[in-house]
């Protein structure tokens, strides 16, 4: 690994390492932001979606920022807004101001992350990627690792909006770092695809805000019916304005690719299962075992511990085996796992009867991730990479807000914070769903290609292109 690769893929990993860390603390505090700022299970959501909203919905957007004003430049622009938006997450009085700086974190991380897999991804090879990716998801591990155990301390022993404080130093030196040390680039488009950015934008709106205020609303009211049937609207009108504009952001053609058009999906349900599970585990050893804060964090720290240790390795055998194996196998651990959760919690369930439960499915999420991403960036030509990644980053966000409004309009169907026993039963019903992800995810699987095609060999042009700046 070059000087030049090792910067990349450690600035590009520090980024997801401070947004995965907000969004574990987040997870393990939201009891104490439930009881503090008097939330209703619904405001909770809102403090996971309003990130996810934003996110999900500039996703695409925030790659072709980066592909056509350069990719550093808008590396660095994000990371400034989550920062800023951090801060005001901390200063937040209530929680519709919470909720308010929330989005406007998810601003911020629709410039950074798709950015940060574009960028890792133009600079190594399609035979090193797999590892570079799962490099880059085992440092994010740290940060998942470590989330849970800090949100504990911070919420039991200090404040909860001390997680959010976190963020300024980091953001900081990620900031200052990436100017000096990170070389520009452009994608291969000189055009701005304003059509696409506007349809995609408020299609995306319309379908997310239906999901996550279906619970609220009625997923029969006029006002979720109507944000769906828009939002659809508006999707289907990008399709069809992205196979006729000259410059499109996202080329529909990629959908022809088996590997890209059967690994998205599947990792979309990866991270349906992966955050419908967050958002109730934390509240599981609080609520019904009784828990604190802290005690709570600890015991996520086995489940979570996964990432860190199986990410790379998945990722460094995927460039040998291919990817299918492990997204097919990994889904199915996370079945497995799930599946044993949801029909052991109860009160009288110990710590120990979830644990060989929690590292099953902890594994197999963490096995599918890397395998996921690379099946996705691997099926394009070099010079794609930025477009493949933002659409891959929206379909994963997608799947994060997907999964929480499904898990938590089960929970809220069959159970409730009213008693211990109705909590159970709302819990075991929500890890249900979980677990139905994860046997979906499987399924569509399946049809990732088993052998990896050759890599397609960059046009010089292209190669110009992705690396323009490198010598400025």
């Amino acid at each position: 690994m070059t000087s030049k690769q090792a910067w990349v893929l450690g600035l590009a990993s520090l980024a997801s390492f401070m947004m995965a860390l907000d969004s574990l603390v987040v997870t393990t505090a939201l009891t104490t932001i439930r009881q503090d700022l008097t939330a209703s299970v619904e405001s909770l959501e809102w403090v996971v979606n309003a990130y996810n909203l934003t996110f999900a919905v500039l996703l695409l957007t925030g790659a072709a920022l980066g592909d056509r004003f350069g990719r550093r430049r808008m590396f660095v622009v994000g990371l400034a807004v989550f920062t800023v938006a951090s801060a005001t997450c901390a200063l937040s009085p209530d929680i519709g101001t919470l909720i308010a700086s929330r989005a406007l974190q998810g601003v911020g991380a629709a410039m950074v992350l798709p950015l940060s897999l574009t960028l890792i991804s133009a600079m190594f090879t399609p035979q090193r990627r797999g590892k570079a990716m799962g490099l880059y998801l085992g440092f994010t591990g740290l940060a998942t690792f470590s989330g849970p155990f800090i949100g504990g301390v911070i919420a039991e022993g200090l404040a909860w909006e001390w997680i959010f404080w976190l963020n300024l130093p980091i953001g900081m030196v990620a900031i200052l770092l990436t100017t000096r040390r990170v070389d520009e680039s452009v994608g291969p488009n000189n055009r701005f695809d304003l059509g696409g950015v506007v349809l995609v934008t408020l299609g995306a709106f319309g379908i997310v805000w239906g999901l996550v205020r279906g619970n609220a609303a009625g997923w029969g009211s006029a006002e979720v019916l109507s944000a769906l049937v828009l939002g659809v609207a508006l999707v289907i009108a990008f399709v069809l304005w992205e196979r006729r504009t000259l410059a499109p952001m996202l080329p529909m053609r990629f959908f022809r690719l088996r590997a890209f058009a059967t690994a998205n999906p599947a990792n979309f349900c990866v991270f349906a299962s992966l955050y419908g599970t967050l958002f109730f585990l934390a509240q599981y050893f609080q609520t019904l075992l009784g828990d604190g804060p802290l005690a709570a964090g600890l015991r996520l720290m086995p489940w979570t511990a996964t990432l860190m240790v199986c990410a790379p390795i998945a990722g460094r055998l995927a460039d040998k085996y291919g990817e299918r194996t492990f997204v097919v196998g990994g889904l199915l651990l996370q079945t497995a796992g799930m599946g044993w959760i949801a029909m052991v919690s109860d009160a009288d369930t110990g710590y120990l009867e979830l644990l060989p439960a929690l590292i099953l499915g902890g594994a197999g999420l963490t096995m599918a991730m890397p395998a996921a991403q690379k099946a996705v960036v691997g099926a394009v030509q070099p010079r794609e990479i930025g477009q493949a990644s933002g659409a891959f980053m929206m379909l994963r966000i997608f799947g994060g807000v997907f999964g929480v409004a499904v898990t938590v309009a089960v929970f809220a169907s069959t159970g409730g914070y009213a008693s211990a026993e109705e909590f159970r039963e709302g819990f075991a019903a929500a890890m249900g769903a979980v677990t139905a992800f994860a046997f979906v995810g499987m399924l569509v699987a399946l049809g990732i290609p088993g052998k990896r095609p050759a890599a397609v060999a960059a046009p010089p042009q292209a190669t110009s292109v992705v690396h323009q700046g490198e010598s400025a």
